[in-house]
């Protein structure tokens, strides 16, 4: 197969070091550009001595100046904690613009990543805890669309829905950390609501198969297309789960659930299944018991 020249913005993040990894070994020369707000040299540091791999600091919101032959775009902070309106617009849309000018100079493919929270839908408040990052994603993939349209700029888009595994922050937020870190420590769980409010959870090395086969995908395939597992499981299922894998004692802490805390949350994937004969594999114990691992390790 032939080699290839792949930048991956965002790669020293949760997702994007994955990635990296996997586009590594198969053979691609790899460019990993990320300005570290939310990414960690920690995710990197077992790539930086090979030689088909390049770490690049830097900002989506400056040019981009290198020569790829792919491009996945994963730059933008997107964690609760690390959240910041005004910063995800910026990157989402001012980093989109540098992106597509760079793939449109070197005749790219570029796939664009969108984490998408609640079936893919914008809020409709402008003012939401999340509009921010969710308005900018979705005036990305419109220019997206553009470029492919007026330039015939060769993209792909893709709607991320909830992913875990290994090397996701123990800061960041998300349920699966918050509830593993929590176990491990013998502290209350935090549970919102009566704990039946639903999520599908989706292990990375499964999303980043999925990623690589929509970059792969035919030429007149454009997306957007859900990456996610289908499988539903309740906070309560959740929390009892990660309790049994880390034989903790933790205790269920019950709080009154957020007014914007949808009750489910489930990606339809038929399009992946059609396109890229693609579903997610690893069942959620297996994944759990990598993730909890990790965190053990560290």
């Amino acid at each position: 197969m032939e080699t290839k020249r792949v930048l991956v913005t965002g790669g020293a993040g949760f997702i994007g070091s994955h990635l990296c990894e996997k586009l590594l070994t198969r053979g691609d020369d790899v460019i990993c550009l990320d300005n570290m707000f939310t990414g960690r040299k920690d995710n990197i540091r077992h790539l930086l001595g090979d030689s088909h791999f390049e770490f690049i600091r830097r900002d989506v919101l400056d040019p981009i100046n290198v020569e790829c032959d792919e491009i996945y775009n994963l730059a933008c902070p997107a964690s609760p904690v690390n959240y910041d309106a005004v910063k995800a617009d910026k990157i989402s849309v001012v980093g989109a613009f540098h992106v597509l000018d760079l793939a449109k100079r070197c005749c790219a493919r570029v796939l664009q990543a969108e984490i998408y929270e609640d079936f893919g839908n914008v809020q409709a408040s402008p003012n939401g805890v999340r509009s921010g990052y969710e308005a900018g994603k979705d005036m990305a993939e419109t220019l997206f669309f553009a470029y492919q349209s007026q330039y015939n700029v060769d993209i792909k888009v893709i709607r991320i829905f909830n992913t875990y595994g290994p090397r996701m922050r123990s800061d960041d937020g998300r349920v699966v950390s918050n509830f593993i870190v929590q176990a491990l420590k013998n502290e209350d769980i935090t549970i919102y609501g009566d704990g039946k409010q639903t999520r599908s959870f989706c292990y990375v090395d499964d999303l980043v198969e999925g990623m690589v086969r929509m970059m792969n995908s035919r030429e007149e395939f454009h997306g957007p297309v859900n990456l996610g597992n289908p499988g539903e499981f309740t906070m309560l299922q959740l929390a009892e789960l990660i309790i049994k894998l880390t034989g903790s004692k933790s205790q269920l802490v019950f709080k009154p659930l957020p007014s914007d805390d949808p009750l489910q949350r489930k990606p339809v994937i038929d399009l992946a299944k059609k396109e890229l004969n693609w579903e997610p594999t690893i069942p959620l114990e297996e994944g759990l018991k990598r993730t909890i691992e990790y965190f053990k390790n560290k």
